[in-house]
């Protein structure tokens, strides 16, 4: 005869006292949102001092390029990065086991404390003297790595076991929130690419997370806008120009995330990663040493675009503006890409931004001769978003970002929203076949 036993709830038992499952989740949210932020505003830090350190220099809104820096000192410091961050990829990969990504986490794959916290930090330094790659990664891998331990920790927070990847995906958005002041971005970027489920749980989650993250860490660094843009207000009009930059900027897109993606799927290993990278590394120095705009995560490039200002009538001046912006985005492409080739880790998310912001100028240039008065830095914004969009195939968390890293109008939203629209159609129809 079977005897059902009733369960222990004496104080010494193995359940121990457990909270209900919401207030579980409100702690939680509350607990990684204030730590991610915490580790969010640090690693800013960490990026402003290894500037300062290796380059004599820290980029804001207003000089977002080491122009000022000596050459020499351009080609030194990115050079050095790469002899360094070669040697502790090598080390990672042949000693010890590979870092799990961001998404594996999710996942439910453990990230070491010790090794990610290695990686993270050489992600901020690489990309702080100069290596031509992205550093939104590392606060996201940062996150992630909160987000896992405690969901390890705190099995007596009533939580289940589906609740950790909610927990890590949102602290890996909230990681990004909480280095570039974009609560919307990083919570789109947890319920649009890692989870990609909408309920009204996963949304309160993570807008609660960013939210706490994005406080704390512009408390550490700062709110200040990451791009500076013109003042000129959104015309409605402008829906007509972004039927041309829309499609334009899927193309790019989809052939970027082509690039990166085979760049990323045949990314070196071993020993060979210290000699390739640091080769690279010195090609971006050698660039830069005319244009050093191709270093760094691409902030100085997209702000390029974003500060060109139509001159009056057709000028060899606007001639100038439009090669140089076509050749210095062609010059970061390779280069993000050749860099991931050879063995580095990072993002692709603010190099799209880069490329988009210049094309998108290039684009504005050209249609000024058509339309007199066209704000060339409304180009550049519209054309960053369309790119990030189709790179990234996230058009919430594109048009998310965008507006909030350069503190843009709600009026932007209207012809962002039909050029991100049309540049998701246009590369979804290549990025398919990939």
């Amino acid at each position: 005869m079977h005897i059902q036993r009733k369960p222990d709830r004496t104080p010494g038992s193995n359940r121990g006292f457990r909270l209900p499952r919401s207030w579980g989740l409100a702690v939680s949210v509350l607990c990684l949102g204030l730590l991610v932020g915490l580790s969010s505003g640090l690693l800013a830090r960490f990026f402003e001092l290894t500037q300062v350190g290796l380059l004599g220099f820290a980029e804001t809104p207003g000089t977002p390029t080491a122009e000022a820096v000596p050459p020499i000192r351009r080609l030194a410091s990115v050079t050095l990065a790469g002899l360094v961050a070669g040697l502790v990829w090598a080390w990672l990969r042949t000693r010890t086991r590979l870092v799990p990504s961001v998404g594996q986490a999710v996942k439910g794959a453990p990230m070491p404390p010790g090794r990610t916290v290695v990686h993270v930090l050489t992600q901020i330094f690489f990309v702080a003297a100069g290596g031509s790659i992205g550093r939104e990664v590392a606060p996201r891998e940062a996150g992630a790595l909160l987000g896992g331990l405690w969901t390890r920790m705190g099995r007596r927070l009533g939580l289940r076991d589906q609740d950790g990847p909610l927990l890590v995906a949102s602290a890996a958005g909230a990681g990004f929130a909480g280095i570039y002041i974009a609560p919307l971005t990083g919570a789109f970027f947890g319920i649009e690419v890692l989870l990609r489920r909408v309920d009204a749980e996963v949304v309160t989650v993570n807008l609660a997370m960013s939210a706490l993250a994005t406080l704390v860490g512009g408390s550490i660094k700062g709110f200040a806008p990451y791009y500076k843009v013109g003042s000129e207000p959104f015309q409605p009009w402008l829906m007509a120009v972004v039927l041309l930059i829309g499609p334009v900027m899927g193309l790019f897109g989809a052939g970027f995330r082509r690039m990166t993606s085979w760049a990323e799927a045949h990314r070196t290993n071993g020993p060979a990663a210290i000699w390739q990278l640091t080769g690279v590394a010195l090609l971006t120095g050698l660039a830069a040493l005319a244009v050093p705009q191709v270093m760094g995560n691409g902030r100085a490039l997209a702000q390029m675009g974003m500060d060109q200002r139509l001159p009056a009538g057709f000028s060899g001046l606007q001639l100038t503006q439009f090669a140089l912006l076509a050749l210095f985005a062609l010059a970061k492409a390779l280069l993000t890409t050749a860099t991931i080739r050879a063995g580095a880790f990072g993002g692709t998310l603010t190099p799209s931004i880069a490329l988009g912001s210049a094309m998108g100028a290039v684009l504005g240039l050209l249609l000024a001769c058509l339309v007199p008065g066209l704000p060339v830095w409304q180009c550049a914004v519209i054309g960053a978003a369309s790119l990030l969009a189709a790179s990234q195939q996230a058009p919430l968390m594109a048009m998310a970002m965008l507006m909030e890293v350069c503190h843009l109008p709600v009026m932007a939203f209207m012809p962002m929203g039909l050029a991100v629209a049309l540049s998701m159609a246009v590369s979804r129809l290549f990025v398919a076949k990939s």
